[in-house]
């Protein structure tokens, strides 16, 4: 069972996502925190799995508070749960160690696969988060070097990209190209290794920028 935190300073959106979490057979809820200096001192005594965490929150705000988490107990996955959309917000959340960026009005089935896709070291990105990214990555951080031969895709390489992009979890794109996830993760793989990047977050915003896969 994994173990989660909530940390939101609004007792009836806390409430309300432990009571959905507790229709989930593979998560639960073990503490939650109304502010980040709580969920920072309470992440340290619970050790949880996944922080789901706010950005805009008293005494110590959430970008702070995941800073200091991700720093202390790295093993921990915090995910931004938030209704802030400005790219700031999800550029600052990533550079402090978020490992992903939710909206709150996420359909709850949505929610639940993509935290299950970070346990699994996955990092979901949608169009808009492609865009923001593009906005705040450096070409050298984001991008092959220009002197490196990048061997072209496959197709089906190109369609596994293509839906990375769109922010579905292996698990997501597997069902829709009809394929095991192991099959998926080869391909993201073989992806990975001819754009010369080390993460699917990387990939995704270079095909953006580069023109291979058109953003949603």
């Amino acid at each position: 069972m994994n173990s989660i935190l909530i940390a939101d300073d609004h007792i009836l959106f806390r409430e309300g996502l432990r009571s959905l979490v507790g229709h989930w057979d593979d998560f639960v809820v073990v503490g939650e925190a109304c502010n980040g200096a709580q969920a920072v001192e309470m992440a340290r005594e619970l050790l949880p799995d996944v922080v789901l965490m706010d950005i805009t929150m008293p005494v110590l705000d959430g970008i702070e508070a995941t800073r200091r988490i991700a720093r202390e107990l790295p093993t921990t996955h915090i995910v931004m749960l938030t209704v802030a959309e400005e790219p700031d917000f999800l550029f600052q959340a990533l550079k402090n160690g978020a490992h992903g960026y939710v909206l709150k009005d996420t359909p709850s089935r949505r929610l639940h696969d993509l935290l299950r896709g970070v346990l699994r070291g996955e990092t979901p990105l949608s169009g808009t988060m492609a865009t923001m990214m593009l906005e705040n990555f450096r070409r050298d951080e984001s991008q092959p070097s220009e002197t490196l031969e990048i061997e072209p895709l496959t197709e089906r390489e190109r369609q596994v990209l293509e839906l990375v992009v769109e922010g579905l979890t292996n698990a997501d794109i597997a069902t829709q190209l009809y394929l095991s996830e192991n099959t998926v993760k080869k391909y993201l793989r073989n992806i990975l290794q001819k754009f010369h990047l080390n993460s699917r977050v990387e990939a995704a915003v270079y095909a953006v920028r580069a023109g291979i896969v058109e953003e949603h």
